[in-house]
């Protein structure tokens, strides 16, 4: 059995250097790579991608795997090598139904889709983005017949950022939280007075706002001698290894929280993979859970750490020191209502806590419309408008403000939406665990202490990579599955002490 284990480790090590060198060439083209090379680099991520599927649908994996089955199902279900047997049968099995040549040309489409997202975004004009979009929606409709559904044709593409979370689910879940939501909107928009975050509007140098971001990023525990931040049109976080973990934000010269809370919120995504254990590198183990279960990372310190009264009781001495004309006379009650303030805004990155989740409710309802070509895509926009007005009673100006704001159709990403607000609900599930285990941390956030919530999370969470899905991290940390009594609690808590009801 070690020798085919062994056989397996080696195939997968190999496979997963094709996929880090993929990221490679991914990173650059979104931070560094000059326009003209877009042609020539969606030629090179679509030839490793055909590349590292073939090796990986190889009847040898799918033999050794056979092989391995007995064995595995003789470990613990936790153990790595029962692990590694489980999760990469299910990748293989998957990978199986679809051919490589579909999966090259949705890299290529991909790749060229967001150059032209890009361009499109700074135009303010869709119609040149459109049959970009039009192109990765046949492909990934294409891709979900490969996989098959009984359904809807939204489940296998959710599945792969959220194994075994199926879209009925998440409807169910997005009842839930749009019921306690619309209210919470409603009393606080005749509030909306209570609280001032004019001064986050002003001029603030883009060098100065680059090194608060990086000081606070080091606070958290984020290692920059295993990574780096750079600016993107989009803020994400890439991994090439657990010694190589990146980030990107992007600045605003006349809006203090776009870039810092961009760089906390990618900081949470980075602390995850930093926190992998090594033993599982170089396989398909080495990896977050699940969207949903990054997410939570990212919106934990975002909000739940970066968003919080004793955070800026620690750090608003540092931002005054960095931006004494803009913050000299803001006190810590006022940065942190000013952070916090409720308000129905464009931009989904900007938006606040209460509000984000309308966001994405309305995304999903958009990506499920156009895979069951219910809209077709020249009509999203308009579509798109009506979405924002019946939830968020606001329609933006253009299409950079509306459609176009987000990168992930232009990576063909539908089905990655949902995973923000099933992050937001584990976050706050996580985060009452964490705070009976440290019963300080409000305490020792004042102090500027962070590394006790980092520890903790990579005791729990982080060293165990794609070891368990996100129902069965829920249960086995806090003791629940998935729920939302405590994001809805929270809430209401940290809302309803603001705003006074």
């Amino acid at each position: 059995m070690q020798e085919n284990l062994n056989d397996l480790k080696k195939r997968l090590s190999e496979i997963n250097d094709i996929n880090h060198a993929v990221a490679v060439l991914g990173w650059d083209q979104q931070t560094y790579m000059p326009s003209g090379g877009a042609a020539a680099r969606a030629r090179q991520l679509a030839t490793l991608s055909h590349i590292a599927h073939e090796k990986f649908i190889d009847d040898a994996i799918g033999r050794l795997l056979g092989e391995l089955h007995e064995y595995a199902g003789g470990l613990p279900y936790d153990s790595d090598d029962a692990s590694l047997i489980r999760v990469t049968k299910r990748d293989y099995d998957k990978a199986r139904r679809v051919p490589s040549s579909l999966v090259s040309e949705i890299v290529h489409a991909s790749a060229h889709a967001f150059e032209a997202w890009r361009k499109a975004r700074n135009e303010s004009r869709f119609s040149d983005f459109a049959p970009y979009l039009q192109r990765n929606l046949d492909l990934k409709k294409h891709y979900a017949r490969c996989l098959g559904y009984t359904d809807c044709i939204y489940d296998p593409l959710l599945d792969e950022y959220e194994p075994g979370m199926k879209t009925s689910q998440v409807k169910t879940i997005f009842q839930t939280i749009k019921r306690e939501l619309v209210p919470l909107v409603q009393t606080i928009s005749a509030k909306l007075h209570l609280v001032d975050n004019a001064f986050l509007h002003q001029v603030f140098d883009e060098q100065a706002q680059w090194d608060i971001g990086i000081e606070a990023a080091r606070l958290t525990g984020y290692d920059f001698e295993r990574g780096r931040q750079d600016r993107s049109p989009h803020p994400f976080t890439t991994s090439f290894s657990v010694d190589d973990v990146r980030i990107t934000t992007r600045i605003l010269h006349d809006y203090f929280p776009a870039a810092f809370f961009a760089t906390l919120h990618e900081v949470g995504h980075a602390l995850y993979n930093q926190g992998i254990r090594p033993e599982l590198e170089q396989t398909p183990l080495a990896d977050g859970a699940s969207l949903g279960a990054h997410e939570s990372q990212s919106r934990l310190w975002e909000n739940l750490v970066g968003r919080s009264r004793p955070f800026w009781k620690f750090f608003m001495p540092r931002l005054q020191t960095a931006f004494p004309e803009q913050f000299r006379k803001v006190t810590v009650e006022k940065m942190y209502c000013g952070v916090n303030r409720v308000e129905p805004s464009f931009i989904r990155v900007e938006a606040d806590e209460i509000t984000y989740n309308l966001h994405i409710m309305m995304r999903f309802e958009l990506e499920n419309a156009l895979l069951e070509e219910r809209l077709p895509v020249n009509d999203l926009p308009e579509a798109w408008n009506k979405k924002m007005q019946e939830y968020l009673g606001i329609a933006p100006p253009n299409d950079a403000l509306g459609v176009l704001q987000d990168v992930h159709w232009s990576h063909g990403s539908f089905g990655y939406f949902p995973t923000y607000s099933l992050g937001n609900i584990f976050a706050a599930q996580l985060f009452d665990t964490i705070k009976r285990d440290i019963p300080d941390l409000d305490k020792r956030f004042e102090q500027g202490e962070f590394h006790g919530l980092l520890d903790w999370l990579r005791t729990h969470l982080h060293t165990h990579g794609r070891k368990f899905t996100l129902d069965e991290l829920a249960k086995k940390i806090t003791g629940a599955s998935l729920k939302t009594d405590s994001f809805i609690a929270y809430l209401k808590g940290k809302y309803g002490e603001m705003y006074h009801f």
